[in-house]
């Protein structure tokens, strides 16, 4: 595992092989309302990279599409390393299907690494509440406060009037009430359809244009947001929050405390935390997959949590020469 670790270069720019793969295989399927034909693509193009990758993982937060063969659901093994299983892996090949599908904003495919047993694994638990806030934030949240004073208290951290926040919250009817709460104090409201990763992401940049994420979302987005955020030193909070009554019931029966905020030591044990994710629609981090004069052109943000840095890497990736355009196949 060593050996592995010591390399993060090698490591953050082969993990974003698998989510350009992915990303680029759901081009034809945007804005189409195919929403499990997407996911079919980028779960086979991410599985595909996944083989030539230097890496021997087995994922702890997997594709929740289904147990169908050549699925990446939780257990899987992938890498092309053998010996011992060096890293939990957390994936979403499709972070915002639904709204792909729609050709919405902030869909991505999305990775993160980090040594075997520093994940947290919440079972059944598909919702969690979140907290997500920049780096001048940390230890000075009580997650378990009210809306309108976990916004003081970072206004105070920030060195900003409250009036100034803007909060990245997710266009759900169960955040009508939320949101009347952050109004209530003066706060603004950035509201999106889907994309709390990227929410959560940008709120973790000092001077993003987003101070904070709050509110409930997906459990895998979470994961993969507090390894990015780990990274980059941010503040982040999650409680299991059920929603629906299947789900409310399979929490309770695990024993899953939904009192409980976890930390980002809850839930990422490690600094080693690697993390890729590219574009696919256009949001707020990165651009969408684009096609122009014969090329495909991605941009995948990585970060790692060995040195803090984050990349924003824009490459275009040649497309494969049809019959008529000249060579041999002319």
């Amino acid at each position: 595992m060593a050996d592995c670790i010591d390399m993060p270069s090698l490591l953050i720019y082969a993990l974003r092989q698998a989510t350009e793969a992915a990303a680029r295989a759901t081009y034809e399927w945007i804005g189409r309302g195919e929403k499990s034909r997407s996911d079919r693509a980028a779960v086979a193009a991410m599985r595909n990279a996944f083989d030539n990758l230097p890496i021997a993982g087995e994922i702890v937060i997997g594709d929740l599409a289904g147990e169908a063969e050549n699925s990446l659901g939780v257990g899987t093994r992938v890498g092309n390393v053998k010996g011992p299983i060096a890293f939990d892996v957390a994936i979403d090949p499709v972070e915002g299907t639904s709204y792909l599908a729609k050709g919405q904003t902030n869909a991505m495919a999305v990775i993160a690494m980090a040594p075997t047993g520093t994940l947290y694994r919440p079972g059944p638990a598909f919702y969690m509440e979140k907290f997500a806030a920049p780096p001048k934030a940390r230890g000075k949240i009580d997650p378990k406060a009210p809306v309108q004073e976990k916004l003081h208290a970072l206004a105070g951290a920030l060195g900003k009037p409250v009036a100034d926040l803007t909060v990245f919250v997710l266009e759900k009817p169960r955040h009508n009430e939320l949101v009347d709460k952050i109004h209530s104090v003066g706060a603004r409201v950035a509201l999106y359809p889907a994309g709390d990763i990227a929410g959560a992401v940008m709120a973790s940049i000092p001077d993003s244009g987003i101070d904070a994420l709050i509110g409930t979302g997906g459990t895998p987005e979470g994961i993969l947001s507090a390894c990015a955020i780990r990274a980059l030193g941010g503040e982040f909070w999650a409680r299991i929050d059920p929603q629906l009554p299947s789900e409310i019931q399979k929490v309770k029966t695990a024993g899953l405390d939904t009192e409980k905020w976890l930390s980002l030591d809850d839930l990422v044990a490690s600094d080693h935390v690697y993390f890729s994710a590219t574009g696919i629609t256009t949001g707020l981090l990165f651009e969408g997959v684009e096609r122009r004069q014969g090329a495909e052109k991605t941009q995948t943000l990585l970060i790692s949590g060995l040195t803090g840095e984050r990349q924003l890497l824009t490459t275009f990736h040649p497309l494969a020469r049809t019959k008529g355009e000249g060579g041999a196949d002319a």
